[in-house]
């Protein structure tokens, strides 16, 4: 990793000997190497969290794949059973809706002022409005 020979290694015992002591010499190495250890499964840690990412990442691209292919299978199994003439006609059928709608009304809106009428007459006969019951908004 370092590069570090027997001689430099040599060579770094001898200066920790004589600038630490006999006496603490041991414990400076136990920590030493401690410290080592820990830094080294830090990066271990590291590089298999990315490994496990890149692998996330390969199984997910794998599924996007496999997603898009079941899609496109499906919209032609789709596609043969329908007949690509029935699936013309279906969307003509859609326009004609559309353009059967008068300006600024969608299905939506119509069905919206249908109910409300519905409300209006829900005292008298269908047909029968307000003015035509009598009401004039005492009720009893």
């Amino acid at each position: 990793m370092f590069d570090i020979g027997f001689a430099e290694l040599l060579l770094i015992a001898v200066v920790g000997l004589l600038v630490i002591g006999p006496e603490r010499l041991p414990a400076a190495i136990r920590t030493g190497s401690a410290w080592l250890n820990r830094l080294r499964r830090g990066f271990n840690e590291l590089k298999h969290e990315v490994q496990r990412e890149l692998h996330n990442d390969e199984v997910m691209q794998e599924l996007r794949k496999t997603s898009e292919s079941v899609r496109k299978e499906t919209q032609r199994w789709r596609e043969d059973l329908t007949g690509p003439g029935e699936k013309d006609a279906q969307e003509r059928a859609g326009e004609e809706a559309r353009e059967d709608m008068p300006s600024g009304q969608d299905a939506g809106s119509a069905g919206t002022r249908a109910s409300g009428e519905r409300s209006r007459n829900a005292g008298g006969t269908p047909g029968e409005t307000e003015d035509a019951r009598g009401d004039d908004g005492d009720r009893q």
